[in-house]
């Protein structure tokens, strides 16, 4: 059973139809480029114990907006390079005292 709590409802104000997921920002070393990581919650299947399952994203920052720690919203697109899927489309909110793992 997958309880997806993170995933984001299928279109926004402008009307996109793309897959967008919620995350928090991991890196923002690299120049208009991102690293998204994104938790989600699933149900094991034999034991019924909930566990958090998270997968990173590389995602396209056009405007060096997000910082590591922002909570930010990205939408796929078409693949810009050879790992970047994702482009960002909102910083939802920013950072306060982030401590990088």
């Amino acid at each position: 059973m997958d309880a997806e709590t993170q995933q984001a409802p299928a279109t926004s104000a402008a009307g996109s139809r793309r897959q967008q997921v919620i995350g928090v920002v991991t890196s923002a070393k690299m120049q208009k480029t991102i690293v998204v990581k994104v938790t989600r919650t699933v149900e094991h299947r034999l034991y019924r114990r909930v566990q958090r399952k998270a997968k990173q994203y590389y995602a396209h920052d056009e405007h060096q907006q997000a910082r590591p720690g922002d909570t930010v919203r990205i939408e796929a697109t078409r693949p810009l390079s050879r790992l970047k899927r994702w482009r960002l489309v909102e910083v939802m909110s920013r950072a306060t005292g982030y401590r990088g793992e």
